[in-house]
């Protein structure tokens, strides 16, 4: 029997991208992951969410969405890799279904503007944060062609560009020898001194695993690779099986991607004052990747955190 050919990886890197392409209909502002063979996954896509609020940095969530080629929501042709001949800065917040999206945060709008009628929110209070930055003095001119400002209230918006990660296999660093542990902890009761050791030993050993092999390519943001293992930062808070809940079809949840916390350095979360953190977040999606109609899904997400060790 021929040996199993290990899934290859795939890097995300975040690069700048035009205003035109990041708000194209059919601009993935998601992770895009088909599945080959799946006509009912042709556009599959995972949403990642994220408060910026570190109180709430904990309660991630993400969700699974998958449609056929032919829908009604998407071209059947690939978008063009081209700008359209109006590109520019403006940045178009009304979809093709005549709904409108929030000028601070791009979701449903239901509420407008009552003098201008036309400035939509999602709530009344981003129209009044919106009133107080900028809206006050543009509310009684044509807004068509007028610049959505950044209220700083969104994460920064990049491209994710993919590259295939190189399998040449990195050289593993070496581990610190128990003894000069133990000898470095000074005096305290040696089954106490061996246990935390071991402890030490086996978290050394899985970070400089996890920076061995991120070395290669040091900017990855994202690692794609649906079935296979995700590389931990920390040996501690490991999920195990038991703790991916199954999908809501009875199929268990496989690992499909990985974000990295180099995404920190470019979403600027702490440009308020305020930081959201992560060592890295593990996605689990159904492994049948069950289909939804036109639905959405909620997946499975876990967090783990950089442990601090002497």
């Amino acid at each position: 029997m021929a040996a199993a050919v290990p899934a290859s990886v795939e890097l995300g890197f975040a690069e700048e991208a035009p205003a035109w392409r990041l708000r194209s209909e059919q601009f993935p502002s998601k992770v895009y992951a088909p599945l080959p063979g799946r006509a009912d996954a042709f556009h599959r896509s995972l949403f990642l969410f994220c408060c910026r609020e570190p109180p709430c940095c904990a309660g991630l969530r993400v969700f699974r969405n998958q449609l056929p080629r032919k829908n009604e929501f998407y071209s059947f042709e690939p978008p063009s890799e081209h700008p359209p001949p109006e590109a520019g800065e403006s940045v178009c917040l009304q979809l093709q279904s005549g709904t409108h999206l929030c000028r601070v945060c791009g979701c449903l709008a239901p509420k407008t503007c009552s003098r201008c009628h036309q400035a939509h929110y999602c709530s009344k209070e981003h129209q009044t944060l919106d009133w107080r930055l900028v809206h006050k003095q543009t509310c009684t001119q044509a807004q068509l062609n007028h610049p959505v400002p950044d209220h700083n209230f969104l994460f920064p918006e990049f491209e994710i560009v993919i590259e295939t990660e190189d399998e040449t296999v990195p050289e593993v660093v070496e581990k610190e020898d128990d003894t000069e542990i133990i000898e470095s902890m000074g005096e305290a009761p040696e089954e106490e001194l061996d246990s935390m050791a071991k402890h030490e030993s086996r978290e050394d050993s899985i970070f400089q695993k996890f920076k061995t092999q991120i070395a290669h390519e040091s900017e990855q943001i994202l690692r794609y690779g649906r079935g296979i293992e995700p590389i931990w930062i920390s040996g501690e808070n490991i999920p195990q099986e038991n703790d991916i809940p199954v999908c809501p079809c009875g199929a268990k949840r496989i690992f499909e991607f990985q974000v990295m916390p180099q995404l920190l350095n470019h979403l600027k979360a702490d440009r308020l004052g305020k930081s959201v953190d992560w060592g890295i977040l593990a996605v689990f999606t159904c492994a049948e990747s069950c289909s939804l109609g036109s639905g959405y899904t909620e997946e499975f997400v876990w967090k783990q955190d950089v442990t601090d060790t002497p």
